[in-house]
């Protein structure tokens, strides 16, 4: 994939799309200079880096900020366990909130390649974003069920012959917010980090504020994709150009909630 080596496991369409049109010349947007940091079992996720010598500033917080960051932080922290039962279960209720007519004949099972797992045992790719990134996937089936499906079964737009693999992509993305959002410092050092926790302690239902910008996050990768005329090596260019794009529209004036990012709109449609 890169210049750091590493594989990438690619999904093949063998249903409509399997070529574009000549006629897809979109320009990619403009992407936030980074190096990929290796996620999962060979699927790669842009991180942006900084140079040492950059000064790196922090944002004070207000009491309720800083207990809603060290409660997300708590969450991140939770590396997902296949032996405890509470993962089992929202690993289940995965599968039965995309699948409700399809009996899962296993936690291990070869059925998990339809979500697009790289393989039959899903925990594997979950080492690289923790259980939060099973509990992100989990929300946007339940709350947003019509674009999950949408982008599972890659229903809009001209698609590449070999697509991202969906689930493995979602865990990307999971990892790629965290990073972002700079949610393991002690204190936001970056603008886009501080305005987030104004978000999610502003927001009644601030548990759900992460999940949230999941959603629009993988609506808005997938977008991009599209925009840009992807396959699968151009993953890694797909991710920055999303980041970019969703901190972009975080340092928008006006801006009190998620529901008024720009992209939030893709999740209506």
């Amino acid at each position: 994939m890169d210049d750091r080596g590493g594989s990438f496991v690619a999904v093949r369409r063998i249903s409509q799309g399997l070529e574009r049109e000549n006629s897809c010349h979109s320009t990619p947007a403009e992407v936030v200079a980074g190096s990929a940091a290796w996620l999962s079992r060979g699927l790669s996720c842009v991180c942006a880096q900084r140079r040492e010598s950059d000064a790196r500033p922090s944002f004070d917080l207000t009491p309720s900020e800083e207990e809603c960051l060290q409660r997300l932080q708590n969450h991140i922290d939770i590396a997902y366990d296949s032996s405890i039962p509470e993962h089992q279960e929202a690993l289940r209720a995965l599968w039965n909130a995309v699948f409700p007519e399809e009996e899962l004949h296993g936690l291990i099972s070869e059925q998990w390649k339809e979500m697009g797992w790289q393989g039959k045992d899903p925990s594997t790719d979950f080492r690289g974003g923790g259980f939060i990134s099973l509990e992100n996937l989990l929300f946007f089936a339940r709350h947003f069920p019509k674009s999950f499906k949408d982008l599972l079964w890659k229903q809009e737009g001209d698609r590449s012959a070999w697509e991202y693999p969906f689930a493995v992509a979602g865990v990307n993305i999971t990892f790629m917010l965290i990073q972002m959002l700079d949610l393991e410092a002690v204190k936001p050092r970056t603008m886009v980090g501080a305005i987030f926790l104004k978000f999610l302690s502003g927001n009644a239902k601030n548990e759900s504020a992460f999940d949230l910008l999941y959603c629009i996050a993988f609506k808005l990768m997938d977008r991009q994709w599209l925009a840009m005329c992807a396959s699968y090596m151009d993953f890694n260019t797909v991710m920055k150009a999303t980041r970019h794009q969703l901190e972009r529209e975080f340092l928008l004036e006006d801006i009190t909630r998620l529901e008024e990012l720009p992209s939030y709109s893709l999740l209506t449609l």
